[in-house]
């Protein structure tokens, strides 16, 4: 789901983007079909070659162990560190923007409600922003943060998180989307999302994490 910067992205009514938005992201289509199908069945059906699965708790063992399996160099603690941040602030970022009902199936949804100024918050960049911010203090000593993105600048625009060993390339690594389930932590290998195909921007990275230096509020693009 788009959820660039309005000031930058659109020029339409607030409400009117917001409508667009909801619609695109549910019609029955790929690639925003997976918005309005239960993640189980996505994560107990995935298409051939594809997986996504969503944590059901901070210590999530399954996600560790790829974590972990990433790299012989990756420290177990710094695996388990990167999972119990990236789902406890899900949670936190769900209470805060009062995510709930259908918004947690319904991502668009919530971006609608943000558009009408009934939420305060729940764009993909804002879980993304977040969610880098706070992996970044963890000083992790073996694994790399990357920004992931994924049809820039269209109504189906999506951000995440990517972790991978020191030095290893983007494509290897495990991505991190606290956004498609609002709130519940969903993740799989870069290159096996069923919904998205991902790239690196090391330039926004550094921008967001620039701002957060400097205690400004990073805003997308």
């Amino acid at each position: 789901m788009s959820d660039s910067n309005a000031d930058d992205r659109a020029s339409v009514n607030g409400l009117s983007i917001g409508l667009k938005m909801f619609s695109c992201r549910s019609q029955p289509v790929a690639p925003g079909m997976f918005a309005i199908v239960p993640l189980l069945l996505l994560a107990l059906f995935p298409p051939p070659g594809k997986e996504l699965r969503v944590s059901s708790s901070a210590e999530d063992p399954a996600l560790i162990t790829r974590i972990k399996g990433l790299s012989p160099t990756v420290s177990a603690d710094d695996a388990r560190r990167v999972v119990y941040c990236a789902y406890t602030t899900g949670l936190d970022l769900r209470r805060e923007w009062r995510v709930g009902g259908l918004a947690t199936l319904l991502p668009g949804l919530q971006n609608l409600f943000i558009k009408m100024g009934a939420r305060k918050g729940g764009y993909c960049f804002q879980y993304s922003t977040e969610l880098l911010v706070r992996l970044d203090a963890l000083k992790l000593q073996t694994l790399e943060l990357h920004w992931a993105e994924s049809q820039l600048g269209t109504m189906s625009e999506n951000n995440a998180i990517v972790v991978t060993a020191r030095g290893q390339p983007f494509e290897k690594g495990i991505l991190l989307d606290n956004w498609r389930c609002q709130g519940h932590l969903a993740w799989t290998q870069v290159t096996m999302d069923p919904e998205y195909r991902w790239k690196e921007s090391k330039s926004f990275a550094a921008l967001v994490l620039q701002r957060a230096n400097q205690d400004i509020p990073a805003n997308h693009r």
